[in-house]
């Protein structure tokens, strides 16, 4: 399962739409996501303090298009360990196993939202 971190109103239109494919697929190439281990980090260095954010779990062996594990490109020069994982295309919903409410804490912060770990059902 890989993660892709959105506002809740981005992930409506999408739903209403039938496809996600933010802006990043155009500027980039590619939907940025994260493992269960990359997705806080991503939080608190990108979405700090932000409201009204949902984590999409995404299974893999159901994406239409294609995913890549690469390297991250950072901006002023920083560095950041491992790859993460890039779907290179629109997202087909069928892809969706699960969508979780992303709350950031008092301070701005984010945990671990209870279920994203889970499959469903689990």
């Amino acid at each position: 399962m890989i993660l892709h971190i959105v506002k809740r109103s981005e992930w409506e239109d999408a739903a209403r739409k039938g496809s996600y494919e933010p802006a990043s697929v155009g500027a980039e190439g590619f939907i940025h996501c994260s493992t269960i281990e990359q997705l806080l980090d991503t939080a608190n260095r990108f979405y700090r303090g932000q409201k009204d954010l949902i984590v999409v779990c995404i299974e893999e062996r159901r994406l239409n298009a294609p995913l890549k594990f690469e390297a991250p490109s950072m901006l002023n020069h920083e560095k950041r360990d491992g790859l993460f994982p890039h779907i290179h295309g629109a997202l087909n919903l069928e892809a969706v196993i699960k969508v979780v409410e992303f709350p950031c804490a008092d301070d701005g912060t984010f945990r671990l939202p209870r279920g994203v770990g889970a499959r469903v059902g689990e």
